[in-house]
């Protein structure tokens, strides 16, 4: 990949980034103007400039990034836009909306062909679609959701799933692999900083609860929820080894890395590597709380972007693994080596 790629595709980011948060902006502009004295005391005008503005917003955000959009799009897209302002309209604009039987009818014209044209779609693709897969799921679910909600939704789910109910279950480790634990220490630690998670809860819970009960509801709830995702995530450390698989290695970090490098692309390894390679700018470590035991070398380095825009390409990975040696001796042989 050319620097020119690079930037050109750099570019191409930040502009469907900007496609999708100017008209969020715009809406979000828009619902704070809805609650101003002048709105409050016109709220028929002000309900129609918002509903006008919520679907104009969106729909200009998806011209932007798709060029010419499907019609179904389109639709799904005025959908958004009409729930969007009704959900964030305040009460007398809510009245006034009702109020309009035109304005009402629309709005509720649009979410209904919207329904049923994805449920039409969801239907045609039941008959080929095997629920027992994530991926069938996700098809199914990108029908009636925007897709990244989909994918996110779906993840959550997965890993809802994985906290609540697998608690004996065998590591993943497809036929044909070689799996190698790296739990054993990153679990307790982990698990530690769950614990102290779960008392500052109950002592922000006690000390919000003083001043506004329902804020501390709130934030009893969510804290009550990132625990659960916390367990999912230290569960699976176990049951998603680090694996040699025939063609490459399938670098994991429970739910949080899904990274294979294939033989051909590694230079070469270091076990123990030393701090400052670790902490280079060009070294991506996924070893988390614990200090890394290995790293690969790449022989082409790996662009990747950050938050805030490009960051340094990846020309190595350093990870962890409880027991190293045999990992070592299999990908000197893999690599063609010397033992």
């Amino acid at each position: 990949m050319t620097f020119a790629t690079i930037g050109t595709t750099e570019q191409a980011r930040r502009r469907t980034i900007l496609a999708h948060m100017l008209p969020i902006t715009a809406l979000g502009a828009a619902a704070m103007a809805t609650r101003t004295a002048p709105a409050l005391d016109h709220p028929r005008i002000a309900a129609l400039l918002f509903v006008w503005i919520a679907c104009d917003a969106l729909t200009l955000g998806l011209v932007a990034r798709r060029g010419r959009p499907l019609p179904r799009q389109v639709v799904a897209t005025l959908a958004g836009g009409a729930f969007a302002a009704w959900m964030l309209s305040p009460a007398p604009l809510r009245g006034a909306i009702v109020a309009t039987p035109w304005l009402a009818a629309a709005m509720m014209l649009v979410v209904t062909v919207h329904a049923v044209v994805r449920l039409v779609r969801v239907g045609a693709l039941l008959p080929r679609t095997n629920l027992r897969d994530a991926d069938g799921w996700r098809v199914l679910l990108s029908e009636m959701l925007p897709p990244a909600v989909a994918r996110v939704l779906i993840a959550e789910m997965r890993l809802l799933h994985l906290a609540l109910f697998r608690w004996s279950a065998p590591a993943d480790i497809p036929d044909g692999t070689r799996g190698f634990a790296y739990h054993r220490q990153l679990a307790p630690m982990m698990t530690a900083m769950t614990i102290l998670s779960m008392m500052e809860i109950g002592v922000t819970h006690l000390v919000v609860s003083h001043w506004s009960r329902t804020a501390a509801t709130i934030m009893a709830v969510i804290g009550e929820l990132s625990l659960v995702y916390l367990v999912g995530v230290i569960k699976s450390l176990r049951l998603r080894p680090v694996l040699l698989t025939p063609s490459g290695v399938h670098l994991r970090v429970g739910t949080l890395v899904d990274r294979v490098v294939a033989f051909a692309d590694i230079a070469g390894f270091e076990v123990e590597p030393a701090g400052d390679r670790v902490r280079a700018a060009d070294t991506l470590n996924i070893g988390l709380l614990a200090w890394p035991n290995l790293m690969i070398r790449l022989r082409e380095p790996l662009p990747r972007r950050g938050l805030f825009g490009a960051k340094p390409p990846v020309a190595a990975i350093a990870f962890r693994l409880d027991d190293p040696a045999p990992f070592v001796r299999l990908l000197r042989w893999r690599l063609g080596l010397p033992a």
